[in-house]
């Protein structure tokens, strides 16, 4: 049952339109995103409150199947907005939207369930950061590194890593610092969901992640909600375990297309981009529970999907404005089996020179120079070759090749399919790497021994074994 905190209101079905059920209250209303409970029905059936319609009755959007439905049955008002269950208990373990266990592993008991609806912290509550949470992944530290309560974004088509990037971010994270962590599966595949679970399983982290999944077969409004379900739980582990926390969200553009199945289903008019009319405000209740507080803080990464490739699509820069960091996967980096399949001139940073520290920004400008001198060039190498460059640009594009590959890295998640020990790097040991690279110290070594290599010392062990 939901729970309630005041008297109950009692209502009944008076239509039924698919997910849509509208519920005639004689006497008070319910408020607005009020929890309400099906009586009658053979299967426990929340619905959410969307609208106030005359005559005493609400518009509710059903959070599970309506199917056997009818008109007259009896709907009971909880008093409230829906609540879940927080705390660590639900470490190691999947859930749904409401909390309830999904992974067949008997049922979650905690002390506390919190409502999915809160404000964001009022400015004077939020601590702005500008410490760095160390991934150990070479390209993600160097390039675009995670502050702590930052947002990080990455786009990318099926088949570009994003998973496994998440999986490794858990582990390294995990492994290193501690953190917990709360991954959101909005708009999952099982399949999907089953590989993730199956690989903290086997990579021991699992009892320190919590996994939410609204999964694709449910109905929009659950899909919906699962992030807020996500959001709640981390927050509660941020404020217990005063520590900080890292929030994963895949897909946030699912979450956008559920949106846009309710707004269809309750007959709102759309914008005239063909998305819903309230896609900027949703994206803001979510996106701005994510912050830093005194006390810890809460880091989110989510995968976006980036629809026909367009940039430009609303969508899209609607998630752009909450970000500090953009991580484009290339598909075209994918199929050289360079891992992660990360683009370095299209990712980009809102991270300034103070909290990098000098020597880092420094280098990572230089390298940003010498790759987009190397994309220039790549016309003039696809039509004349390589050997017409002049001794200048020869060096250039070398120098660049090495860079590339030295971006790559095996993973401790990807060691049963590679047979390659993963790799943790601190970001000091890839600054130092990459600035002598830059400065030429590597010019006599071939491309080869740089491609999934650690730090720059395992590029020299790895060069001494080729040449024995």
């Amino acid at each position: 049952m939901v729970e309630s905190t005041v008297s109950k209101k009692i209502g009944k079905i008076v239509g039924i339109h698919g997910a849509v059920v509208d519920v005639l209250f004689p006497n008070e209303l319910p408020d607005l995103h009020n929890a309400m409970e099906v009586l009658e029905h053979s299967e426990r059936l929340i619905l959410e409150v969307f609208e106030h319609l005359p005559n005493h009755t609400v518009r509710s959007l059903a959070m599970g199947n309506s199917t056997g439905l009818k008109v007259g049955m009896e709907v009971e008002d909880s008093g409230d907005v829906l609540k879940v269950p927080v705390g660590p208990e639900l470490l190691g373990r999947i859930v749904n939207v409401f909390g309830d266990p999904v992974d067949n592993c008997g049922p979650i008991s905690t002390k506390e369930k919190h409502p999915v609806y809160k404000p964001s912290p009022n400015f004077m509550e939020v601590n702005t950061s500008d410490t760095i949470i160390e991934t150990g992944i070479k390209a993600l530290d160097f390039l675009t590194p995670f502050i702590k309560g930052g947002k990080i974004g990455f786009f990318g088509g099926a088949g570009v890593g994003k998973t496994q990037l998440v999986t490794e971010i858990i582990h390294n994270t995990t492994m290193k610092h501690g953190n917990n962590s709360v991954f959101t599966g909005v708009g999952e595949r099982t399949r999907e969901g089953n590989e993730l679970y199956l690989s903290l399983k086997d990579t021991g982290v699992l009892p320190n992640v919590a996994i939410v999944l609204g999964q694709m077969n449910e109905s929009p409004a659950m899909r919906f909600r699962t992030p807020l379900t996500g959001i709640t739980i981390a927050e509660y582990l941020r404020d217990w375990k005063k520590n900080d926390i890292l929030l994963f969200v895949d897909n946030i553009f699912r979450f956008i297309q559920a949106g846009m199945e309710v707004s269809i289903v309750l007959g709102r008019i759309p914008s005239e981009t063909g998305y819903q009319s309230t896609l900027a405000s949703e994206i803001g209740e979510v996106q701005e529970r994510i912050v830093s507080t005194p006390t810890g803080s809460i880091t989110s990464v989510q995968a976006i999907y980036v629809p026909a490739d367009d940039f430009s699509d609303p969508a899209i820069q609607a998630i752009f404005s909450h970000l500090d960091s953009v991580v484009v996967l290339s598909r075209k980096i994918a199929q050289q089996k360079i891992y992660p399949a990360m683009d370095p001139l299209d990712s980009s940073s809102t991270i300034d020179a103070e909290v990098l520290g000098e020597k880092h920004y420094k280098t990572r400008r230089e390298a940003l120079k010498l790759l987009e001198r190397y994309r220039s060039l790549q016309n003039i190498i696809a039509i004349l070759g390589e050997d017409e460059l002049s001794e200048k640009e020869k060096i250039t594009v070398q120098r660049a090749k090495k860079l590339l590959k030295f971006l790559s890295q095996p993973f401790f998640t990807a060691e049963k399919f590679t047979n390659v020990k993963g790799e943790y790097v601190p970001v000091a040991e890839t600054v130092e790497g990459i600035d002598k690279i830059l400065k030429g110290e590597y010019d006599d070594f071939s491309d080869e021994p740089f491609y999934m290599a650690g730090n720059i010392h395992s590029v020299e062990e790895k060069w001494k074994e080729i040449h024995k």
